[in-house]
């Protein structure tokens, strides 16, 4: 008996010391790990990012065209501009009532941040001309995003909204969380400069009969650089709501 045991330690000190790893050798994996870690762990942190920014983004949009559409049948009209959504006390009725809002502010810095916003390029935003003024009433809606609307008939057949997804939290940055579109007497949401028509025909969109898509690719082309919140939104669109720049 006393011999099979020392036979059996035997065996299994030399199964031991033939599997087992070193103190060496665990350091080594565990760093190889740790670089592995470091240079892909940003990336897919950065991913993450984009995709909640981009998801924050599309249900902001599907409020508006839910509310459009709603706002259009309650009012059993054709478009936005007999639904009577032609000045700034209706946007202020057809936000309140079509929304859940958590906030209406007097100024663009109580819905929106006081700090600078800047491009992707990390330059400041320093074409603030459509920044939100009384003719755009803002908002804080439930979802946390913040938001300004002008009415439909401002610029004759459309309107803007401003949109930061996040409201008063970073980063700050137009094409990330910081958008700027155009809305349409259909209720329709583009990029700004992509009518309707040029949806439906090809025609509206500069010269010729370029295609809604070509349009937003060559503004969203300048959205990295631009002075302003416009451009990022296209390509968006175009990229079947993924954020790839």
């Amino acid at each position: 008996m006393k011999n099979f045991d020392v036979l059996s330690n035997c065996y299994k000190l030399k199964f031991h010391g033939k599997f087992a790893f070193t103190l060496a050798e665990v350091l080594v994996t565990l760093g190889i790990i740790g670089v592995v870690s470091a240079m892909t762990v940003p990336t897919l942190m950065q991913n993450h990012q984009r995709k909640t920014f981009v998801t924050q983004l599309q249900q902001v949009y599907n409020l508006f065209s839910q509310a459009f559409s709603q706002y259009i049948t309650d009012k059993n009209a054709l478009n936005l501009h007999e639904a009577g959504l032609t000045s700034v006390a209706e946007v202020k009725n057809f936000i309140n009532n079509y929304f859940k809002v958590t906030k209406s502010c007097s100024a663009f810095t109580d819905c929106f941040t006081s700090e600078k916003y800047h491009n992707l390029n990390g330059n400041e935003l320093t074409n603030t001309s459509y920044w939100p003024s009384t003719n755009a009433p803002c908002f804080v809606l439930a979802n946390g995003a913040s938001i300004c609307m002008e009415h439909s008939k401002y610029h004759t057949s459309y309107g803007h909204i401003t949109i930061d997804v996040n409201g008063a939290q970073g980063p700050n940055i137009a094409g990330r969380d910081l958008y700027f579109v155009s809305y349409y007497n259909d209720g329709s949401i583009d990029e700004d400069g992509i009518p309707p028509s040029c949806k439906l025909s090809g025609t509206g969109c500069g010269s010729g009969k370029t295609a809604a898509k070509d349009v937003r690719t060559a503004i969203g082309a300048t959205c990295k650089t631009r002075k302003d919140a416009k451009g990022c939104f296209g390509l968006i669109l175009n990229n079947n709501w993924e954020m790839d720049y």
